[in-house]
């Protein structure tokens, strides 16, 4: 594409409308949390930071356990994303790894992997697809000849404890007084 030709508009907003509709449609942030939890818990222990001219190595015996935890944080994020679905699955798994990460993984990924992947698996667990909106109905008055409900019409009875009846939008509720 030059310089000289113009972009298609409205495109931009298409695609970020199409990616809004298909992050609210799965458990997008808690598939993120848990992905993002899962990179500091293998990285850190393959870590070698430098403070100047010392090298300070984070290597630990349980280096291999470290990348197995991270590497599966990072494949459930991931499939939460992609296979709804296994939302419940994949949350308490995050959850449980996040726990094993403590003594195995630098306690956690120094605590940041082991918040984000407890919060990421909490929110998976937590999250419910969402109801379509319905749209509702234009009601239509059927009332007869002075003021009367008509032929098809029905009057619900008022609740005999409370004095509320679902045809007045009290739904139950109880008066206070």
């Amino acid at each position: 594409m030059s310089a000289e030709t113009p972009a298609a508009s409205g495109q931009f907003t298409r695609r970020r409308l199409q990616f809004r509709a298909w992050r609210g449609s799965r458990p997008f942030w808690a598939g993120l949390f848990v992905l993002v939890g899962g990179i500091p818990i293998m990285y850190f222990p393959y870590a070698h930071l430098q403070l100047g001219h010392l090298t300070l190595a984070m290597s630990t015996t349980a280096g291999a356990g470290s990348l197995i935890i991270g590497v599966l944080l990072v494949v459930l994020g991931i499939s939460l994303w992609f296979q709804k679905h296994i939302r419940t699955f994949a949350g308490v798994a995050a959850i449980l790894l996040a726990l094993v990460s403590l003594p195995v993984s630098n306690f956690g990924g120094f605590i940041i992997g082991f918040l984000f992947s407890m919060i990421g698996g909490a929110m998976a667990v937590s999250w419910a697809p969402g109801a379509p909106p319905e749209t509702e109905p234009v009601p239509e008055p059927n009332t007869g000849q002075g003021g009367t409900p008509g032929k098809g019409a029905e009057v619900a009875e008022p609740d005999q404890l409370s004095g509320t009846s679902p045809a007045n939008g009290a739904n139950g509720g109880h008066r206070a007084g």
